[in-house]
């Protein structure tokens, strides 16, 4: 399919936002977080139910992210010319498959395999998902879609998760994945009445994220998508950055339970869930205007909070830092998704689309590695070294945003 006059003037005479579809593509990007991060809530009765250990268990996480990480990119150049909203609606139904395959499962190799087929879904849809709430928004206003629809993120780790747990709690787990692939229905269909499609990457704006003429759709390598300028550092940045929240968000009960705080973890992670809505909502509100300022700003408040985290585990500052957290790391997804379209775009919609395939790689493989890097720390040096490893991490990361001043994150943006 190749798109039309049809793809493009809606697109032009539109002044506000199209919530309907964004609020879509924002559940869709829920259903992937949440998905992820269920197994964590429901760990116990999994491990019970399949016979295998808590640390096994775990696993189902990991795999998940490795299913990911292994193949967004790989899959991300074999789709270049598939039209996005029929390939959103195919890792969709993937989703549906592998939840539903993980609600039945009947051993732990069948989880597992499900758990990974799951992850594979969810690198097609995170390529996916950012790049086309920018283009089906109006000009300027690029940024605050894509803030829309990483609402998702947020709303998963902070009110989904818990959720899931309470069901897995009071009926069993398994019903827990049933009722995502219950909403993953819904969802397909809100896709498919609400969300637009916009053609192949490439085509629908002659390949520059303008009308024009239609174009073959190209598909760079990760090489040449590195090399346009300001792609590598948000890269490193992601890297950096999601790197150093993994480790101490993956091993954050451990701590709280040091700072006698065991009892509170839940209401400690509803006050980091709280604070990363409020945070995404101001990013939402902001990053088409200040997108260089949010970025050092929320890098900071990571690094401050990691800091007070490893030199004290006094009780109110660790409330303080968690909010702060929060604050640092709700809009993260949003800046980082929207300097890499805005860095890719410059250089065409593929350029884009592989800049978003890569992050979702460089993501994927940090939490994968922040859970091993963190557990390690745990048990060599404890929780203290746990955060304090965040907080060098995040500190690296401010370096890296503040020294990117001219492509990554610029002082000033201007629509591509």
């Amino acid at each position: 399919m190749t798109a039309t006059s049809c793809d493009i003037q809606p697109r032009a005479r539109q002044t506000g936002l199209p919530w309907s579809a964004l609020l879509a593509l924002g559940t869709a990007a829920f259903i992937t977080s949440l998905t992820e991060t269920l197994p964590a809530g429901v760990l116990p009765q999994m491990s019970a139910s399949l016979g295998v250990g808590p640390g096994a268990t775990g696993q189902a996480v990991t795999v998940y992210a490795a299913g990911t990480a292994s193949t967004a990119i790989p899959l991300a150049k074999a789709t270049a010319s598939v039209p996005r909203k029929a390939l959103l609606l195919g890792a969709m139904a993937v989703f549906l498959v592998a939840n539903t395959l993980t609600a039945a499962a009947p051993g732990y190799v069948v989880l597992l395999a499900a758990r990974f087929l799951a992850g594979v879904a969810a690198g097609l849809a995170w390529a996916i998902l950012a790049g086309h709430a920018r283009r089906i928004a109006p000009p300027g206003l690029e940024g605050r879609a894509i803030a829309v629809t990483m609402t998702g993120i947020p709303v998963a780790l902070s009110l989904g998760v818990p959720a899931g747990t309470l069901i897995g709690e009071q009926v069993v787990w398994r019903a827990a994945f049933a009722a995502v692939s219950l909403v993953t229905v819904a969802v397909i269909g809100w896709i498919g009445v609400s969300v637009p499609g916009v053609g192949q990457p490439g085509t629908e704006r002659g390949g520059t994220g303008r009308p024009g003429t239609t174009a073959a759709p190209a598909k760079p390598t990760v090489r040449q998508t590195l090399a346009v300028p300001g792609v590598a550092a948000v890269m490193a940045t992601v890297a950096t950055f999601v790197l150093g929240h993994t480790i101490v968000y993956a091993y954050i009960a451990p701590y709280l339970e040091h700072a006698g705080l065991g009892p509170a973890t839940d209401a400690v992670l509803l006050a980091f869930g709280v604070a990363c809505l409020v945070s995404i909502w101001g990013v939402g509100r902001h990053v088409d205007r200040r997108p260089r300022t949010l970025m050092i700003t929320t890098a900071l408040l990571f690094t401050l909070a990691a800091t007070a985290l490893a030199l004290t585990s006094a009780q109110p500052i660790v409330w303080g830092a968690a909010a702060l957290w929060g604050l640092g790391w709700g809009g993260v997804p949003t800046l980082l998704q929207t300097a890499a379209g805005h860095a890719g775009t410059r250089h065409g919609t593929a350029v884009a689309d592989t800049a978003q395939a890569i992050l979702v790689t460089l993501w994927n493989a940090a939490m994968a590695l922040g859970g091993i890097i963190g557990g390690l720390l745990l048990q060599a040096s404890g929780v203290t070294a746990v955060a304090a490893s965040g907080a060098a991490l995040g500190a690296v990361s401010l370096l890296i945003v503040t020294g990117a001043r001219h492509h990554a994150f610029p002082l000033a943006r201007t629509t591509p």
